[in-house]
């Protein structure tokens, strides 16, 4: 059970550093509120199986937690992204192909 435990803490460290390289290199606000949400909470929820393994005892309580994340996760980036598309910041768009634009000119 150790093994496993430690694999799950493993496995979550891996998504928590990868949603926090993704807020450092999205190109706009709602992109960052995506991969924050879908990754930290995936690591989120490997960090508490993870305890859960290396303490079995707490369980009941590690359900919990991980159910209430995974209800005021999604929630909380919703609400977010409306306020900001409600103050006016408009999404990303990728810029244009420069060699379609060059080739029309």
């Amino acid at each position: 059970m150790r093994w496993i435990g430690d694999l799950f803490l493993l496995v979550g460290a891996a998504f928590a550093f990868l949603g926090a390289l993704g807020l450092i290199r999205m190109p706009d606000v709602f992109n960052r509120i995506q991969t924050g949400t879908k990754a930290v909470t995936l690591g989120a929820l490997c960090f508490l199986a993870g305890i859960g393994f290396l303490h079995p005892q707490w369980w009941t309580k590690l359900v919990i937690i991980g159910g209430f994340l995974l209800v005021t996760s999604p929630v909380s980036s919703s609400a977010l992204a409306r306020a900001f598309l409600i103050a006016g910041v408009r999404p990303w768009r990728a810029p244009e192909d420069r060699d379609s634009t060059l080739e029309e000119g």
